[in-house]
């Protein structure tokens, strides 16, 4: 789910929340609704599809000056317009919206909703219909609302309107980020700063567990036991880097929290009316016709490049090398008689990989560039391009374009498998949608993936990850983030090469962070992890459910086994930026490192 927006005060509110939900598109989303109060009573417009298609359903002769917005991607049922939000309980009393996943929702629906008409398929209406329960018992809302927070298990931001009451809305967060932006005779809620920027730039960040009362004039701030909180207004920062960090500590942190939003966004981006793959003809052909993809790429692109050397191969069945920028300039390898480059670059401007893309075009070979600047050097010079739509990255270690560029590369492959007539039981694009839910419930464990990093890198001077097949590649991009932006010497391994040499290195309290989620390795990984324990060493494991153990470090949700390494990543990138948080390094600007490396 993706975006809040919320208003009161004394001007007429459709436009503001309009207004509002544009600014948060960028997120991705499947539909969008708001509900707004008048002396009629409340009023919902909600549609499947774009803030374009709800404008035009929203009936202007309708005036209010308080409503609630919100754009959906769809977790709790499939996108339609009985799944949107806002959602509304039985008596149409009150209307809400919500970000995040209500992990209790189907025991809180048998517990207290028994016989109650519901309406959706979503995990948000049972909240809803259970402040409406409530309150029938209670005759108190503000006591109802916090009730049924305090019953919540899992992800919320929440906002709800009570038709009876046209001065306030209720406001409640966990885990999902919520603002309330302070006006002169109005206050705003929002997702994010810069969906209200059109209207104020101060707000009051909410904490987790807070239960809050939104008047025009007045945010009281209590705590799920009624303990009244005070807390004073930011100044939202004009410049667009700093508005882009919200309430963040840092950008690196925020980055890694909108993966999801990507995978979205790259979804609804390459996907055509009839929920296929859309792809340029030109770049479908010339996968085609070639013999052979080299991968050109550096860093964390070189890693995705890897995995999508087995995405390509095993799906589209074309043979794949990937090779490291500086080394291909200075020696390239024999080439096959009609090959495709693929450049991998974040930032369209890497000076190694555009140094062999000018000898690639010399000779007359394709080129394809994979970037998050359409208009870069690498994009403008290569024949092709296909866009990461990944939103500005100021973090120098590189975390969303990562996952945007093993999307792309997976959507690239199926498209070139089925154009082949290839059979495949691999949709890329409900799979991408499943591993954006589960990005989310991952980035959603931050305190727990925390005490693994406190735990296993407190007071080390080094670190190894090894993994098998996919998961090395995993592995190799772990360790590059825990090195650049927390110092620690950290290195990736094949699991089974540790034994031919680079076990000398491990002793008592080694850390080895390995990483089990494919199958017809397990095994095996877990033997490798037996031998560095058996020599002293603190071993992490990290798992997919289904092939976990009792004793597992941590265990990540099932997703395509091909797609793992889009979300096995996720607790690589969050142990990476708490290692070096209690380090105090300066997270998103690593010393001696650059975003765009410009130079060879």
């Amino acid at each position: 789910m993706c975006g809040i927006v919320g208003y009161i005060g004394e001007n007429d509110t459709k436009e503001i929340l309009l207004k509002g939900l544009e600014k948060l598109e960028y997120r991705g989303y499947d539909s969008a609704g708001i509900s707004v109060l008048n002396h009629e009573g409340s009023h919902v417009f909600k549609v499947k599809g774009r803030i374009a298609t709800l404008r035009e359903s929203v009936d202007e002769g309708v005036k209010s000056t308080i409503g609630i917005g919100h754009t959906r991607w769809a977790t709790h049922g499939a996108p339609s317009k009985e799944n949107a939000h806002p959602h509304v309980s039985n008596s149409e009393r009150f209307s809400l919206v919500h970000n995040g996943v209500i992990e209790n929702y189907a025991e809180l629906r048998d517990e207290y909703l028994q016989g109650v008409n519901l309406n959706s398929d979503t995990d948000t209406e049972i909240v809803v219909q259970l402040i409406e329960k409530l309150n029938n018992d209670l005759n108190d809302v503000d006591k109802a609302f916090r009730e049924a927070i305090g019953l919540l298990k899992g992800s919320y931001a929440i906002a709800v309107l009570d038709r009876e009451n046209d001065e306030a809305i209720y406001v409640a967060k966990n885990k999902s980020p919520l603002l309330v932006g302070v006006g002169d005779g109005f206050n705003v809620i929002s997702s994010d700063s810069l969906a209200m920027l059109h209207v104020t730039d101060r707000f009051v960040e909410l904490m987790d567990q807070e239960s809050v009362i939104v008047r025009r004039n007045e945010i009281e701030i209590r705590t799920l036991d009624g303990t009244r909180v005070e807390r004073e207004p930011f100044v939202a920062q004009l410049d667009a880097s700093d508005i882009e960090k919200g309430t963040y500590p840092h950008f690196m942190l925020k980055e890694i929290d909108e993966q999801p939003f990507v995978i979205r966004k790259i979804i609804q981006e390459y996907q055509d009316d009839q929920d296929e793959i859309k792809l340029d003809s030109d770049v479908r052909q010339a996968m085609m016709s070639s013999d052979r993809v080299y991968i050109i790429a550096c860093g964390t692109s070189y890693h995705a490049g890897l995995v999508g050397k087995q995405l390509i191969e095993n799906l589209a069945k074309v043979p794949v090398e990937v090779h490291v920028a500086s080394e291909f300039s200075y020696n390239m390898p024999l080439l096959s008689d009609n090959p495709l480059f693929i450049f991998i670059s974040q930032s369209g401007e890497t000076a190694d990989s555009r140094a062999v893309l000018v000898k690639i075009k010399e000779l007359g070979h394709r080129t394809l560039t994979i970037t998050n600047v359409p208009g870069s050097t690498l994009s403008r010079e290569a024949d092709y391009t296909l866009h990461l739509h990944a939103g500005p990255e100021i973090a120098v270690a590189s975390t969303k374009a990562y996952t945007a560029q093993m999307a792309v590369l997976a959507i690239l492959a199926v498209d070139t498998a089925r154009a082949k007539g290839l059979e495949l039981d691999f949709n890329p694009l409900q799979e991408l949608a499943i591993v954006a839910n589960t990005m989310e419930a991952l980035c959603d464990q931050k305190e727990a993936i925390e005490g693994i990093a406190r735990d296993f890198l407190q007071e080390t001077r080094n670190a190894f990850f090894i993994g098998r097949g996919i998961d090395y590649y995993v592995g190799l991009e772990g360790a590059l983030k825990l090195k650049e932006i927390s110092y620690i010497q950290a290195e990736g391994f094949a699991g089974g090469e540790l034994k031919h040499g680079t076990i000398a290195l491990i002793e008592d309290g080694t850390p080895v962070v390995a990483l089990a989620t494919q199958e017809s390795v397990n095994y095996a990984i877990r033997a490798n992890v037996q031998e560095v324990v058996s020599r002293g060493a603190n071993a992490c494991i990290i798992s997919m459910k289904g092939l976990d153990r009792d004793n597992d470090t941590f265990v990540i949700p099932q997703v395509h086994e091909l797609l793992t390494p889009l979300v096995s990543v996720i607790p690589m990138q969050l142990i990476a930026y708490y290692a070096a948080l209690h380090r105090d390094c300066d997270v998103d600007k690593p010393r001696n490192l650059a975003k765009s490396v410009t130079v060879e």
